[in-house]
């Protein structure tokens, strides 16, 4: 059952199953090394209209369902330190995924002569370094793993991370994060045959897959604990990278994966043999992460948001890249405001 499941998947996408495989295995040297720019520089109640706007609030009195309110007001001004630092430099640094589809990732059916990074998230990190820098190419990508967007901040291998990560309380104690600019949910893929109908009793001795440092197996482990997850539901199988999740159903070495339905949709578009279980179960939203005492940056960043979203441009991004996969009337369809 299993390899007819994997085979059928090959035939999903340009053969993307094949692809999520030699990726998985050959993220771990793409990681040592920086991705080039497009030009090759070397290196739920979910909705509404607008990026959302609140005052700065320290990190200490955050609470369940006010982090993504604790970003400083956006402003212009560029005068501050980790900009002015970056200006120097001539680029800016972004962590980002190239395994996620219509996120961050590279189109192997591309007719390019160069199979540049391209996605939702890779839209957004152009649209900063051209409001910074004044050119969309001027910045260096680089490929972070799930269980690293927070080191690669904090040791300044980047000056931030565009890479659907959910902000949260227990990250604002080490990064500071832009405004939301993105807002999903945690869901439960899995094979279409699986009887597991979502997140409930069905979960029940399921072999559940989760990307390590990721938000989805908090959910898990905290939920299990106080016995909202039934206790022989396996939650142990942890990946670096959420794609591997993917791979592991496709090998039939777990029965279920829990990540962002944002995600999970496009693993969806990428094998015909899984889909979506239930519904959203919690409300993620996803900020630009950049180091703590940058502030002139996070504003700077804030400020970039309100106008992507004034132009237009967050909108073509979304009806370019994810209305495919989530549909022009999701929940997610419309930048989400706080």
């Amino acid at each position: 059952m299993t390899a007819r499941r994997l085979r059928a998947s090959l035939k999903g996408w340009g053969g993307v199953g094949a692809m999520a495989v030699v990726l998985a295995v050959t993220a771990v040297f793409a990681l040592l090394l920086p991705l080039n720019s497009a030009r090759s520089e070397g290196g739920a109640g979910i909705g509404g209209q607008g990026v959302g706007r609140s005052t700065q609030a320290k990190a200490d009195s955050c609470t369940d369902g006010t982090a993504q309110d604790k970003s400083p007001a956006p402003s212009g001004d560029e005068s501050g330190d980790a900009i002015t630092a970056i200006k120097e430099r001539g680029y800016l640094s972004v962590g980002v995924d190239q395994n996620s589809y219509r996120w961050g990732y590279r189109d192997p059916n591309s007719t390019k002569k160069s199979s540049d990074l391209e996605g939702f998230d890779i839209d957004l990190a152009h649209e900063i370094a051209k409001e910074i820098l004044g050119s969309p190419t001027a910045v260096r990508f680089h490929a972070i793993p799930t269980n690293q967007r927070v080191p690669a901040i904090k040791n300044g291998q980047v000056d931030m991370v565009v890479r659907t990560m959910t902000i949260n309380c227990a990250r604002l104690k080490d990064v500071a994060f832009s405004a939301p600019y993105f807002v999903t949910g945690q869901q439960v893929l899995a094979p279409k045959a699986s009887a597991i109908e979502g997140y409930d009793a069905s979960l029940a001795k399921q072999r559940i897959c989760t990307a390590s440092g990721s938000t989805a197996h908090e959910k898990l482990a905290a939920d299990q604990k106080v016995g909202k997850l039934a206790s022989s539901a396996d939650i142990s199988t942890t990946v670096p990278n959420q794609l591997d999740c993917l791979v592991r159903l496709q090998l039939g070495q777990v029965d279920a994966v829990v990540t962002d339905g944002a995600l999970a949709a496009s693993q969806a578009a990428q094998d015909p043999t899984v889909e979506l279980k239930g519904s959203t179960f919690t409300t993620e939203y996803y900020g630009v992460a950049m180091k703590r005492g940058a502030e002139d940056l996070v504003r700077r960043v804030n400020q970039v948001l309100v106008d992507y979203v004034k132009s237009g441009g967050w909108q073509a991004s979304y009806d370019k890249w994810l209305s495919p996969t989530l549909g022009a009337d999701s929940p997610s369809s419309k930048p989400p405001t706080t």
